[in-house]
C-alpha cells in the first residue's frame, strides 16, 4: 500500500463519538514530551472535558534534541522538557498528578530485554491502579525508533492487561507519498476535536524548546517542522485499531 493511499484512508475514517473511542479511562503513551499534545492533544482535552481525565505517560526524557548546545546541556534540557509537558497538559485541562515520566533515554528507548520488561510491567501496574480500559500508543508506521518502542510497549500492555489498543500517527503523516508500506487498509476512527483545537495549539506551543527559537546555539538541533504541525493541528485526530 502506498503511503499516499494510506493517508487518504486515514482521513476518510468515520468520525466517532469520544465514548466509543475512549470508554472509561485512557492510558496514553507518548514517546517524548510533545507527542502527547501533537498526537492526542484533542483526545486529552475531550476526555478531561467529559470528566474522564486520562493517564499520560511520557516515556523518554527528550534530552537528545539539541546534543551540541552548551547553554542547554542534557540535565537542563531534561528539566525544561518536563516543565513544558506539565504546562502543555495543563492547557488541555489535565492535572499534574495525571502525568508520569518514565525517564528513559531519548533516542534509546528499549525495544526488548530486561528494561523493556520492567517498563511494561510498570505500565501494566499503572493501568490497573488507575482502572484504564484503553491504551493509546504511537502508530507502528511512525518512522522513529522511540515511537516504535512505545508502540511495542503498548502491545505488551495489551497482552498483560487485556486492554484495547489504539494507535495514533505522528511522524507517519510525513511518510513520502510514493513509499510502499507493509500495511493493510486501516481500520479505525477519527475524533472531531474542533471544540478543543485552540487548546491543542496552545499545548503544542508550550513545547518551546522544540520550535527552534529558544535554543540558539545548536544549529543542527531538532525543530518541529511546519509540515508536521500542518498535518496534526487540524479539526480531527486519528486512532487506528491494531
Amino acid at each position: 500500500m502506498k503511503a499516499a493511499d494510506l493517508h487518504a484512508a486515514l482521513r476518510d475514517l468515520p468520525v466517532t463519538p469520544l465514548a466509543a473511542i475512549a470508554p472509561g479511562t485512557a492510558l496514553i503513551l507518548a514517546p517524548h514530551p510533545d507527542d502527547e499534545s501533537l498526537g492526542c492533544g484533542g483526545l486529552i482535552a475531550a476526555c478531561c472535558a467529559a470528566g474522564q481525565p486520562p493517564l499520560v505517560v511520557i516515556m523518554t526524557d527528550g534530552a537528545a534534541s539539541h546534543p551540541h548546545s552548551r547553554q542547554w546541556p542534557a540535565v537542563r534540557l531534561r528539566a525544561k522538557r518536563q516543565c513544558e509537558a506539565r504546562d502543555a497538559v495543563a492547557c488541555l485541562g489535565l492535572a499534574p498528578d495525571r502525568l508520569v515520566f518514565l525517564g528513559l533515554p531519548d533516542a534509546a528507548a528499549p525495544h526488548e530485554g530486561a528494561v523493556f520488561d520492567q517498563m511494561a510491567a510498570r505500565l501494566a501496574h499503572l493501568a490497573a491502579t488507575h482502572g484504564c480500559t484503553t491504551v493509546f500508543a504511537p502508530w507502528r508506521a511512525d518512522p522513529h525508533c522511540d515511537h516504535e518502542a512505545a508502540w511495542k510497549m503498548g502491545v505488551a500492555v495489551r497482552r498483560l492487561c487485556g486492554l484495547t489498543l489504539l494507535a495514533y500517527p505522528v511522524w507517519g503523516w510525513l511518510l513520502p507519498p510514493d513509499r510502499d508500506l507493509d500495511h493493510d487498509p486501516p481500520r479505525g476512527m477519527r475524533l472531531d476535536i474542533t471544540a478543543h483545537l485552540a487548546a491543542k495549539a496552545r499545548a503544542i506551543s508550550r513545547h518551546e524548546s522544540q520550535y527552534g527559537g529558544l535554543i540558539t546555539d545548536d544549529p543542527d538541533g531538532f525543530r518541529l517542522p511546519d509540515t508536521l504541525l500542518a498535518a496534526l493541528v487540524t479539526d480531527f485526530e486519528v486512532f487506528i485499531h491494531s
